[in-house]
């Protein structure tokens, strides 16, 4: 999909102003109701942000996992890239990398 940039006034032909949208790139957008289905899905499941605060008041030391840099750190198996293949104008493309950072569910 087009991505929606700054809004401009043109002239058309009746010489009348008129505010335009220019288009400032692409953005993807995928259904991927079947890419979730061929998934194997995650069965350990996050704790509830209360539940690791009450774990946490407990200890003197604890780390964390950054979670914005665990995007395209999974790899797809080569036989399942064609699940995440997608088209645009520009051509057709498949991740080799998860593109959300964990497995889709």
């Amino acid at each position: 999909m087009p991505k929606k940039g700054v809004i401009t006034v043109v002239k058309n032909k009746n010489n009348k102003l008129i505010p335009t949208r220019t288009i400032m790139g692409w953005r993807i957008c995928m259904i991927i109701a079947k890419l979730n289905k061929a998934t194997r899905k995650d069965h350990l499941a996050l704790s509830f942000i209360d539940q690791m605060l009450e774990r946490l008041a407990k200890n003197s030391y604890f780390c964390y996992l950054d979670g914005c840099s665990s995007f395209f750190q999974i790899p797809i198996h080569p036989n399942d890239q064609e699940k995440a293949t997608f088209s645009c104008p520009c051509g057709t493309y498949a991740y080799i990398r998860m593109p959300l950072g964990y497995a889709m569910m």
